[in-house]
């Protein structure tokens, strides 16, 4: 499965309480291989995820059909060590206006 993980650009936060980081590393720890994008990290920059999601909010995965997932981080990170990333809740990136 190819995806995306949409996050902020502070990679080198790597503490458990930070929301991109609880995603990032339970992929690793699945070894789901994945493309990263490092966004904005300020909320007044965040237009391009605002238009994917409805929200300012990170992190967001995009799925090779083109859907995304977008959840509160440790339900998503839960969900991923899980192992079921499939079954993730999708919706489809807003239409450009």
């Amino acid at each position: 499965m190819a995806i995306v993980l949409h996050r902020c650009s502070n990679v080198f936060v790597k503490v458990s309480g930070h929301p991109c980081w609880k995603v990032q590393s339970a992929l690793d720890e699945q070894g789901i291989e994945y493309e990263l994008v490092r966004m904005p990290v300020m909320r007044w920059n965040r237009d391009e995820t605002e238009k994917a999601t409805g929200q300012k909010k990170y992190t967001w995965i995009e799925f090779e059909d083109g859907s995304i997932d977008r959840e509160e981080s440790k339900d998503m990170a839960a969900r991923i060590r899980a192992g079921q990333l499939n079954e993730a809740p999708r919706a489809q990136p807003s239409a450009p206006a």
